[in-house]
């Protein structure tokens, strides 16, 4: 089953693109499980799970007893002794969540919030960190569903024995320098472990100009499609709803980004 890691500089729409992606896939009629592995956790919510319940999900990364109880220490501890590979197997089932109507199963829509560490940088020795690389991990090395990661604008919680396992880096970008210099970097992390399959997913695009500015800009990479810049996305985010429900323009070309990938 294909693993997609959804990334790039914060504010380009990667939650936007991992929600539309993870709709696609149900309705072809995959199981998905949706990690939500970005500090601002919005992908509850532009999935479709009501509001009041997306924004009362705590983060595994954040949930000190069951850290302590998988590796004998507490979160924040940096140092001493506790377990470099605790138990996560049944982690998604007890913590996913699902929106209205496409329940775990079969077409269905599992959403796990993830968090990040936010201390100590990649290498923080803390038993949240050995936490969470453990359960990306187990969650990568699962074939029966498929897997999409909206990550921070990095690999955090990426290392050399797990990025084989992740079929594709997709970095969304938009027309702007800062978010074109962010996916430059990305590409370089990418190839450092071993990520062979790096694409680029220009969003908020506003005109033909945009789109051959982006093309001009990452001449590396294989640009999967472009999303036009769609205020029934801005309206969704804004209702706590769906937004693929909102903006059939958008899910119609993230069904054609499903397709190039499957193509690849």
């Amino acid at each position: 089953m294909l693993k997609l890691a959804i990334t790039g500089k914060g504010g380009v729409g990667k939650t936007t693109l991992s929600a539309l992606l993870a709709y696609v896939y149900a309705e072809r009629g995959q199981k998905v499980l949706a990690i939500d592995a970005d500090p601002a956790t919005g992908l509850a919510a532009a999935c479709g799970v009501p509001l009041e319940e997306a924004e009362a999900i705590t983060p595994v990364a954040e949930m000190e007893d069951l850290i302590y109880e998988r590796t004998g220490a507490r979160k924040g501890e940096i140092g001493g002794f506790f377990k470099l590979n605790p138990r996560v197997d049944d982690i998604p089932e007890r913590f996913a969540v699902s929106p209205p109507g496409l329940e775990a199963g079969q077409n269905g829509i599992r959403i796990l919030s993830m968090g990040s560490v936010n201390a100590g940088g990649t290498g923080c020795l803390c038993p949240e960190n050995a936490l969470l690389r453990s359960l990306v991990t187990h969650l990568l090395l699962r074939q029966d569903e498929v897997l999409i990661m909206d990550m921070e604008a990095g690999v955090e919680h990426l290392g050399r024995g797990t990025a084989s396992a992740v079929d594709a880096f997709v970095v969304v970008v938009e027309p702007g320098r800062r978010s074109i210099q962010t996916a430059h970097t990305i590409y370089g992390l990418a190839e450092d472990l071993g990520i062979k399959r790096v694409y680029a997913v220009g969003n908020k695009v506003r005109s033909e100009s945009d789109e051959a500015f982006i093309r001009e800009q990452l001449p590396g990479f294989h640009i999967l499609g472009f999303l036009p810049g769609d205020p029934n996305a801005i309206e969704a985010d804004r209702r706590g709803v769906a937004v693929y429900d909102l903006a059939p323009e958008l899910l119609s070309r993230a069904r054609s980004i499903a397709d190039q990938l499957e193509n690849q």
